[in-house]
């Protein structure tokens, strides 16, 4: 009997570590412990049988992973990697034309492609075009592309070094975001590209190019100085050079996040 309700307690305590874990499903109750079994009556056996008997092992004793997977299948962890694609930019942008897709064509001038070093260990990836963007078919030349010029030289690179992009290639009107829906149309290309460079770092700017690249509903505040990962390359969450433009005090934060980038890639050369 005794034996019984310590395998009962090891089983809650068990429960109660998978329900830590955030397992749904499992409930506990005290039913067990007010079910009273009692003991069969003795009879007299003619011939004495030998009766082998295991102990069943207490869930405690069994290891954790094993239960989880147990009830949910492999839970553990898969390490995604980038396939380098034989692609080549020409025949990405050939395949995505005078674009139509999404309603941003109606009032675009140009469409504005990815540039820079096609080799690149650095890349920068941005939201969208702006009016100077759009005008000028390339990405990243306005006030804002001056303030990324500046930074990309401040770490030691000089912008023809790097490769510059964004999450969508049309200017959305008055500046605004991209929908979600206009962004799941257009970054397909932009990850294709990303697939044929397979550059080290990527330093996405501001919320919309890190909720697209990186999946996530967080912010640029929490996930900002922190190095994240998309298939194995390093992402470096950052403010936007346009945000920082209204708001200067921002810069030094940036800085810190940029130096963090220059840090790695020196740690990386050959």
């Amino acid at each position: 009997m005794s034996d019984i309700k310590d395998l009962i307690e090891e089983t809650k305590k068990q429960l109660l570590h998978l329900q830590a874990l955030g397992v749904e499903g499992v409930k506990l109750t005290d039913q067990l412990e007010t079910t009273t079994i009692k003991p069969a009556t003795a009879k007299p056996i003619a011939t004495p049988l030998r009766v082998e008997t295991r102990q069943p092992v207490p869930p405690s004793r069994q290891p954790i992973s094993s239960t989880v997977s147990g009830l949910f299948g492999n839970v553990a962890p898969t390490s995604e990697t980038l396939r380098a694609s034989t692609e080549t930019f020409e025949l990405i942008h050939e395949e995505i034309g005078d674009c139509t897709r999404c309603s941003l064509h109606q009032q675009r001038t140009t469409v504005v492609h990815t540039e820079g070093n096609r080799k690149a260990r650095l890349m920068f990836v941005g939201e969208a075009p702006g009016a100077d963007e759009d005008i000028q078919a390339r990405p990243f030349v306005g006030r804002a592309g001056q303030l990324l010029t500046k930074i990309i030289e401040a770490i030691g690179f000089k912008r023809e070094e790097v490769l510059i992009g964004n999450v969508n290639r049309c200017r959305p009107p008055g500046n605004r975001p991209p929908t979600p829906e206009e962004a799941s149309i257009c970054k397909p290309f932009l990850l294709r590209e990303i697939s044929v460079v397979q550059p080290e770092v990527i330093v996405v700017l501001g919320n919309t190019a890190i909720q697209n690249l990186l999946e996530t509903r967080v912010g640029v505040s929490k996930l900002r100085g922190t190095f994240q990962n998309y298939k194995g390359i390093k992402v470096m969450p950052t403010f936007h050079p346009a945000y920082l433009l209204r708001d200067p005090s921002k810069k030094r934060e940036t800085w810190e996040d940029l130096k963090k980038v220059r840090a790695y890639l020196d740690s990386t050369a050959k």
